[in-house]
């Protein structure tokens, strides 16, 4: 049994959390971008703040939920400012657990055309410019370059899936862990039914049905594997 002395000497974890939308440029003015607010990641930092641990919340520029209060705050733009921030971060050591929940984007734009084929490139795009022609290529995976930034952390990634069985949903969660070296990945969405569920290599560890018992559960697996 624990002390009044292990509790007063406990210092925590050194915790990442990314959260919120990341976006991509079509010109100066416009972009894309996903529908996050943030909501879970703040969660997420708050539930680990009361546990007595060291939280550095990296938070999308256009994430609208308040927090988190009480730890460091990074703001971000596009996956690969995020990208550098983690790199900034890493370079200071220390790091024992990352919690990868930012809704980033998948693609950014290459270029922009118009109807007959020219390429803008102007700082905002004028609307007499008329129809124009979007050519899309995949942006950097961020959390493709987790483990080799932080190669002693523990790393839970997010999937987030619309559409096919909640077997598959899982599958892919799991794929995930395999291919991106994590050690544990969260999945949820419409392919996955309601709630979140807990996966690592093997497969469903746990599911729970609110974002307040996902920051519990996460919780419970930290302290388990720390």
């Amino acid at each position: 049994m624990g002390t009044d002395n292990d509790v007063e000497n406990f210092e925590g974890m050194k915790i990442i959390v990314t959260c919120g939308p990341s976006f991509e440029p079509i010109d100066g003015v416009r972009r894309l971008t996903n529908f996050s607010t943030g909501e879970l990641g703040v969660l997420l930092c708050e539930a680990f703040l009361r546990e007595g641990h060291q939280v550095h919340c990296f938070k999308g520029s256009g994430a609208t939920y308040a927090g988190p209060d009480g730890c460091e705050v990074t703001r971000f733009g596009t996956n690969e400012e995020l990208l550098w921030a983690l790199r900034d971060c890493a370079s200071r050591g220390g790091v024992e657990a990352v919690f990868h929940a930012a809704a980033l984007c998948d693609y950014r734009v290459a270029r922009v055309r118009d109807a007959e084929g020219v390429e803008r490139t102007e700082a905002k795009i004028p609307t007499r410019s008329g129809r124009l022609t979007l050519e899309l290529e995949p942006t950097i995976k961020v959390i493709s370059d987790l483990r080799a930034l932080f190669p002693s952390a523990l790393i839970v990634g997010w999937k987030y899936e619309l559409t096919g069985t909640r077997e598959e949903a899982i599958e892919k969660a799991q794929r995930q862990v395999v291919e991106a070296r994590t050690d544990a990945c969260v999945v949820n969405g419409a392919a996955f039914g309601g709630g979140y569920g807990l996966c690592d290599a093997a497969g469903l560890r746990a599911a729970v049905a609110t974002k307040e018992e996902l920051a519990e559960l996460l919780g419970s697996w930290l302290s388990s594997c720390g």
